[in-house]
């Protein structure tokens, strides 16, 4: 039977207002409003800071797109960039609809303080920035959930291949295809724990150990994919999704895994993967 897991305090995107490092910020077009199609706006979500082993910490990263059918692709320049420093530091430049949680990574020096890092993104009209800092309230454990111990799914792209978990820290694996020709995306899954979800909690199907999913994270044509969500039934099982791409250029896609704590753990910071496929398409 599935118990309620330790609260663990996150900035995150609230129902009338974002919490970013120290402050609550109204924003113009509250969630609360009625639900719009196209033209509301986007806004950077803070999920929360770790340290790594090292000293140095990592803010985790997402955002709110508040249109219901509206994606939109904003290149890194004045109207999606983070500051201090290099305008692209890894974000996304492509929106999907709804919340998206921990999509890309931050990492400040072990002597980072006090100071602050913003993404500003600018989408319909409408400037969104929230701030950034490694506030005492933002801690969080994305690698291992406090209150029942469970970890994210591991995720590898070859047969026996390196592993990886947790926040996204790179690209994984890199393909290569041709306009309008389906790439696949392989991908071998394990679950530390496995499954133990309840039928019907979070939406979850107690016989799956995790859940894949498939979205455009940068590229300058559309992608599309014949299985965007790809249940895994079995530890190590390989799952398959078929990518397909609209123009030439390169493109990053974004792989993620959830087990049974849904999507964005419920809104607590563990226990999902993200990481990056890169595709050169010819």
């Amino acid at each position: 039977m599935r118990v309620l897991r330790q609260l663990e305090p996150v900035a995150f995107v609230a129902s009338v207002f974002v919490v970013g490092a120290t402050a609550q910020t109204p924003q113009s077009t509250l969630p609360l409003e009625p639900a719009r199609d196209r033209g509301a706006s986007i806004t950077p979500a803070y999920e929360g800071w770790y340290q790594n082993a090292d000293g140095s910490y990592t803010m985790l990263v997402g955002y709110f797109n508040r249109n219901t059918k509206q994606t939109l692709d904003i290149p890194v320049g004045p109207d999606n960039k983070i500051e201090p420093g290099e305008p692209d530091q890894g974000q996304p430049t492509h929106f999907e609809t709804g919340r998206q949680w921990g999509v890309f990574t931050i990492r400040v020096a072990k002597d980072f303080g006090n100071k602050t890092v913003n993404w500003t993104i600018v989408s319909n009209g409408e400037k969104q920035s929230v701030p950034f800092t490694l506030h005492k309230a933002y801690p969080i454990t994305p690698f291992k959930e406090r209150g029942m111990g469970n970890q994210p799914p591991a995720l590898s792209f070859s047969p026996g291949g390196a592993k990886v978990t947790g926040p996204p820290a790179g690209i994984s694996a890199t393909l290569t295809g041709t306009v309008g020709q389906p790439v696949a995306v392989n991908v071998w899954v394990d679950d530390p724990k496995g499954s133990d979800g309840e039928e019907g909690a979070f939406g979850w199907d107690k016989t799956n150990i995790a859940l894949i999913s498939l979205h455009k994270y940068r590229g300058p044509g559309n992608v599309t994919f014949d299985k965007p969500r790809i249940p895994v039934k079995k530890q190590g099982e390989m799952v398959t999704g078929a990518a397909t791409f609209t123009a030439p250029g390169d493109y990053l896609i974004r792989v993620q895994a959830n087990d049974e704590s849904g999507e964005g753990g419920a809104g607590f910071q563990c226990c999902w993967t993200n990481t990056y496929v890169k595709v050169s398409i010819q």
